[in-house]
């Protein structure tokens, strides 16, 4: 603990060294560096990323908080206590070379991070090449990650089809193979074939093995395994996918509300089974900012809860968060596949993706429920008021058009970071709770942001609301 805190207290004197270095440097000289001759002697090394504590750090994280280390990630930024370090010009970790900032170097500290990219000879050192081509090792193991799987574009992929896994460290060696597994039935794995795995390790392709069902996917190299954060055909949270039966309820959700029409039926674009169709191909999408009003036969989604019971109890069209845990909402995030043909992009107006609570709206006359709560008459007033947060999802907006090739993909909206817009694209005032997940409504228009008059044609299937971890 001693020598701790005597290295401790000696890299704080080299952090002041540096910072009166480099004003003094601004001041008075700032292109020159002077090197020094001879070798640097390493002292000790102290990992400085892993000293931060950050609120959404995975739960097993590891902090040295102060530790000496003898071992680090890609990516880590280290503290490299010795002598003569300014005789330091080249520093590499295995055979990848990183760069040194020299504005950085004093005689008694080096600042650099770890190269990202995976090293293709193994050596565990660390190189110090001197300004006279001398070259100094020092013992340090750079610890590769296990794969990790981030994303896949469509999350409901059928069986047999080719996707592309992103995420890193995708790392195929000879004598471990890489594999990439997806859940049976029977809880035993299936592994997919691999195609292509990209140059850098961030990506793999694969075909998707049949008998795959819902579950994480398992991604397995020599240096371990893990378990992607979501799931393939997830249906934990899923609400709506225009079947029966539910992924969490018998009953089959459809449009519940008025105005709208019923979902699609399969045919040969579909995932599986039915889903829900905006737009026809040839009624017209406004792309004006202002809001108006959406052509609701055609571009908007509803559910309702309630069934014109007095008192209502919602057994029979339950609130959805009956059928979803919504208590831990803020961690939460809605996903949907969506698909839109290249001949019927999508250029204006906003996806407006509203929850209410029974306050707001429901199926039925009002009143007070059977448990107690005064709740609406059946209403959609609520859709443009600026009290009702909301995503404004409008991906048109990067290049002024938007669509998949027919394809479906994953829409992802993390349900704290998105559903905070009031109907006019300006910042909601208002926040939301467990409560306003009780109805949906789903409608393309306005937001905020001029687009162009569209036919476009917007297909969704799998409505859910599933963890974000």
């Amino acid at each position: 603990m001693n020598i701790i805190k005597q290295y401790s207290k000696g890299l704080l004197l080299a952090v002041t060294a540096i910072s009166t270095m480099a004003l003094t440097s601004c001041k008075d000289e700032p292109d020159k560096f002077e090197s020094t001759d001879g070798k640097p002697t390493i002292k000790y090394i102290r990992c400085m990323s892993s000293e931060i504590h950050n609120w959404d750090d995975e739960p097993d994280t590891q902090y040295t908080d102060g530790q000496l280390v003898t071992s680090a990630s890609p990516g880590s930024t280290l503290a490299i206590i010795g002598d003569n370090m300014r005789s330091v010009y080249e520093i590499w970790f295995n055979d990848l070379r990183a760069s040194l900032n020299q504005s950085t170097l004093t005689d008694n500290a080096l600042f650099v991070t770890i190269p990202g990219k995976v090293p293709g000879e193994v050596t565990d050192k660390i190189y110090f090449v001197t300004t006279s081509k001398d070259t100094v090792t020092y013992d340090f193991k750079v610890v590769i990650s296990a794969p990790i799987v981030n994303s896949i574009a469509n999350e409901y992929a059928k069986e047999g089809s080719t996707q592309t896994l992103k995420g890193n460290y995708f790392i195929d060696d000879p004598g471990t193979p890489l594999s990439i597994s997806f859940p049976a039935a029977d809880g035993s794995l299936i592994p997919a074939e691999i195609t292509a795995i990209a140059k850098d390790f961030t990506s793999v392709d694969i075909i998707i093995p049949e008998g795959a069902v819902s579950g994480p996917i398992v991604a397995t190299s020599v240096y371990g395994t893990s378990k992607s954060a979501f799931w393939y055909k997830d249906t934990r949270g899923l609400l709506f996918d225009f079947d029966s039966p539910n992924g969490v309820s018998d009953v089959v959700l459809d449009m519940h509300a008025w105005n709208g029409h019923n979902s699609s039926p399969e045919d040969g674009t579909s995932l599986s089974g039915k889903y829900w169709q905006f737009g026809n191909g040839t009624t017209t999408c406004p792309g004006t900012a202002d809001n108006g009003w959406p052509d609701e036969g055609q571009y908007s989604f509803a559910y309702w809860p309630g069934n014109w019971e007095e008192p209502e109890t919602f057994k029979v069209y339950p609130r959805l968060y009956d059928l979803v845990d919504m208590s831990d909402w803020a961690n939460m995030t809605m996903k949907f596949e969506m698909c839109i043909p290249a001949s019927n992009p999508w250029t204006g107006g906003a996806m407006q993706i509203v929850f209410a609570g029974t306050d707001k709206t429901t199926n039925g006359p009002g009143g007070v429920d059977a448990y107690g709560n005064t709740i609406h008459v059946q209403s959609n007033e609520y859709m443009n008021d600026a009290s009702v947060p909301r995503a404004l999802y409008r991906p048109w907006t990067v290049t002024g058009s938007y669509d998949t090739g027919g394809e479906w993909i994953t829409v992802s909206l993390p349900l704290a970071a998105s559903f905070i817009y009031s109907y006019n694209g300006e910042l909601c005032p208002a926040s939301m709770s467990k409560e306003s997940f009780a109805s949906i409504w789903m409608a393309v228009y306005g937001g905020g942001i001029a687009g162009t008059d569209c036919q476009t044609i917007i297909k969704i299937d799998n409505i859910r609301i599933v963890p974000n971890k």
